[in-house]
């Protein structure tokens, strides 16, 4: 019986009669915060084996055991989209990662531009966050959070075969963006390769805006007739994408 409401990320392999040795903060947030006790199930993923109901054999203040009992869900997969978006204020960059993570980001970019501006960026903390969005929304996957990198310098080094969709409220409308981009790399040899490219509070420079516009493996597109704010803009491109060529149609 699949009695179990609590997900737990590990990093350890996953299968019947399987032992999983949880480290103290598993064991404090399993036994102290949710109250978990001997015989309750869990249910628990690492990115390669699926999900699995576990059952607590033991219950520690400083750790505990786990017992693979059944898999519940097979391995699965996002679609083949990265996120690249400029940091802006820890509250709304933590909002960005945890949705991107919900709405099926395969990688998420931290990218420096000219006018970002925001905190230094720490990757272990968004890559935890990202880890606590698959945890609640039922991925089996946790996307990787790159080092940042700057804008130029990202692009010096970009494979022409991943698709960018850059969006700009100047550009013609997004579904038809996309549409054509779509047909157009149909002879691609990795055509399901895309990335969605976010701008900054104050959005790009006028040269940033004039390189991305003249890439030959970008998709210009619009978000609609207002600005929106870069948190917004984000989901908002992301359920674009999704609807026309992710894993929603």
């Amino acid at each position: 019986m699949n009695d179990a409401k609590i997900r737990l990320h590990v990093d350890q392999p996953l299968g019947p009669g399987q032992t999983v040795n949880l480290d103290r903060d598993q064991a404090h947030y399993l036994f102290g915060v949710m109250r978990l006790v001997e015989g309750a199930g869990v249910l628990l993923f690492n990115g390669r084996d699926g999900e699995w109901l576990a059952r607590v054999q033991d219950a520690g203040k400083r750790g505990g055991v786990l017992i693979g009992e059944a898999q519940t869900k097979p391995q699965g997969a996002p679609p083949n989209l990265w996120l690249l978006f400029a940091p802006v204020k820890k509250a709304r960059t933590d909002f960005i990662v945890e949705k991107a993570v919900e709405m099926g980001v395969a990688r998420l970019v931290p990218v420096t531009t000219e006018f970002t501006n925001s905190e230094r960026v720490r990757v272990d903390r968004l890559q935890a966050h990202a880890r606590e969005a698959a945890e609640q929304c039922g991925a089996t996957w946790v996307p990787e959070v790159a080092e940042p990198i700057r804008l130029d310098r990202l692009l010096a080094g970009w494979d022409s075969a991943r698709t960018i969709m850059y969006c700009d409220e100047a550009a013609p409308s997004g579904m038809a963006a996309l549409r054509a981009a779509d047909l157009g790399n149909s002879a691609d040899p990795a055509p399901g390769a895309w990335a969605i490219l976010i701008g900054p509070e104050g959005g790009f420079s006028n040269s940033e805006r004039t390189r991305l516009r003249g890439l030959d493996y970008g998709c210009t597109v619009s978000l609609g007739p207002r600005i929106l704010r870069a948190d917004t803009a984000a989901v908002a491109a992301l359920t674009l994408w999704q609807v026309q060529l992710g894993d929603w149609r």
